[in-house]
């Protein structure tokens, strides 16, 4: 995850571009019809569904204050070590590369697995394929499970070995010590890191790392290849893997872009499903799908409002579809660039959800620790859903609302609304079948522009809400009297066939793309490093990638930034 001050000028355009598709209309705004269709199951909420990023280098992530947001905000899982950093860690030393950088010492694996079992969240694990070996991964596997009895399940091969160099003419920002990088390697030495990983544990589940349907380097064929990258891998190591995994950056030109992007996340997942179909045969089913990074990288807004939008429409689309997990980038990230304007309200630049207190461009963060806007869109899941509820069919007549819906374990139904509109209030008219909610005001959680905190109230009823601007509401319905035997939901049917994947214009496929403005389809740029990525010394400044974050050392001031790809990026 490249966080790189070339995208801060492509920001500002991007800002100043304004909404786009959801600017406001003369006159009234026309009422907007939202269907929940409670007798319709599309599958029950993921028991570690909701995820974070966490890195080596972040020093913070253990503090009691950070663990308790954390808790409070649903976070079922929490990924380690990074995310390039990754391919560069080597666990046992808790060295990243060589050895020569400095690391905190309060993050190296047992602190972290601490930190997990604070915040009541899952491990998954990135062995290091960049520059590990199966050996370095099976001896983790047997302190992990063996000798400490974490019972770590979930463990992912590589970070985004595709960027690796194998396309875009040998460079890349992955490492990769290999000689030969291709897929057909990669698949190759998965199949041996999964044989020597289940020899000490059988139980754990091993990842692939695919690339993202719809994005770069998705569909390419380098030379020598006979098949792209997917193909490639999946025809190799099918029967060897239990997960796939992919990373979800749509980016946007505008945040109506942005916000309109988990339409495309029903073709997407389609797409993986038939690929595991082709290649895993009669395993398919428990194939699981993991999308272990996702933020709002490539948009004009990261920690703004929009961002904090996207996030739980992002989950939920994903959940709806099928994914086990989704994590989001990144618990502290930081950024070497200058803040902007979004609608009114300043965007620190920011893939981290809570603040990193970094100053760039003369501007400076609120204190450490403090919660951006995303951190309550993700927080805003836990009044829509717990592990385990049932998530029903819900329909909106309306694009610039989008509507998720759960049946909860009490017996109540729970509806979450998005406004999408900057500007506009959106007076919403909602129907249901399969359930009848009692009358009367009902309660909503809310989390509107400029809150800053999640606001529970007595607000409209089941059947006629209107929605703050540019908000996030969620109804808990109660049903009425005598209906709270309401039959168990079905099954929605199962697409016979694939949904084609729509590529949007603009639109990048990882988030070293994303952060260099590269549109999809096109190999990311030569260098592998960008304005921060860089690593350099000079009178003042020192710059030393450490997994998740960038420490910066200016003078006696540790500045730590979040690092993508051999960027900015730990992910």
């Amino acid at each position: 995850m490249l966080r790189h001050l070339v995208v801060g000028a492509v920001a500002v355009l991007a800002a100043s571009a304004g909404v786009g598709a959801l600017a406001p209309s003369a006159g009234a705004a026309p009422t907007v019809r939202i269907s929940v269709d409670a007798g319709t199951s599309l599958g029950t909420v993921p028991s570690s569904g909701v995820g974070l990023n966490t890195g080596f280098g972040d020093e913070h992530m253990g503090d009691p204050k950070v663990t308790s947001l954390m808790k409070a905000a649903g976070v079922r899982q929490l990924r380690y070590p990074g995310g390039s950093g990754a391919d560069d860690y080597h666990w046992k030393t808790h060295t990243s590369g060589d050895g020569s950088g400095w690391i905190p010492s309060n993050t190296n694996f047992d602190h972290f697995m601490a930190t997990a079992k604070k915040v009541g969240a899952q491990p998954i694990l990135t062995a290091n394929y960049g520059s590990g070996t199966p050996q370095e991964a099976a001896d983790w596997v047997k302190y992990a499970n063996v000798d400490k009895g974490y019972g770590v399940k979930y463990w992912e091969i590589g970070n985004e070995v595709y960027g690796n160099g194998h396309y875009g003419n040998g460079k890349g920002w992955e490492t990769d010590t290999h000689a030969d990088k291709s897929p057909k390697e990669y698949g190759k030495n998965l199949v041996a890191y999964s044989k020597a990983m289940k020899a000490v544990d059988p139980k754990v589940k091993i990842g692939a790392v695919l690339t993202t349907p719809g994005g770069w380097p998705d569909t390419e064929k380098a030379p020598g290849d006979s098949a792209d990258w997917n193909h490639t891998v999946l025809s190799i190591a099918a029967s060897s893997i239990d997960f796939v995994i992919v990373h979800w950056y749509p980016g946007g030109t505008t945040t109506a872009d942005l916000l309109n992007t988990p339409s495309r996340i029903a073709g997407v997942t389609s797409s993986l499903r038939s690929l595991i179909a082709k290649y895993a045969g009669s395993r398919a089913a428990s194939v699981e799908i993991a999308v272990t990074e996702t933020d709002a990288v490539g948009s004009p807004a990261l920690t703004s409002q929009a961002a904090a939008l996207f996030a739980p429409d992002t989950y939920m689309t994903w959940f709806e579809q099928g994914a086990t997990h989704v994590d989001w980038w990144n618990l502290h990230n930081g950024s070497g660039e200058a803040p902007t304007t979004v609608h009114g309200e300043t965007d620190y630049r920011d893939g981290g959800i809570l603040s990193a207190g970094t100053c760039a461009g003369g501007k400076c963060q609120p204190p450490r620790d403090t919660p951006f806007p995303t951190y309550w869109g993700i927080r805003s899941l836990t009044a829509l859903a717990q592990p385990g509820d049932t998530m029903v069919k819900s329909s909106s007549g309306n694009s610039s609302v989008a509507v998720h819906a759960v049946r909860s374990g009490n017996g109540g139904l729970n509806v979450m609304l998005i406004n999408k509109s900057p500007q506009n209030a959106a007076p919403v008219s909602l129907s249901y079948a399969g359930f009848t909610p009692a009358a009367g005001e009902v309660t909503t959680v809310s989390y509107a522009k400029g809150d800053t905190a999640l606001t529970t109230a007595k607000r409209g009823t089941a059947v006629a809400q209107t929605l703050p601007p540019y908000s996030i509401t969620t109804l808990q319905l109660k049903p009425a009297s005598g209906t709270a035997g309401a039959a168990k939901p079905t099954p929605a049917p199962t697409p016979t066939a694939a949904t084609p994947v729509v590529t949007a214009s603009g639109t990048t496929g990882t988030r070293a793309q994303a952060e260099r403005g590269v549109p999809v389809g096109q190999p990311t740029p030569g260098s592998t490093s960008g304005g921060l990525a860089s690593t350099g010394v000079s009178n003042t400044i020192t710059y030393s990638a450490l997994g998740g974050l960038l420490v910066i050392a200016a003078g006696s001031v540790l500045v730590l930034r979040g690092r993508r790809r051999r960027a900015l990026h730990g992910k």
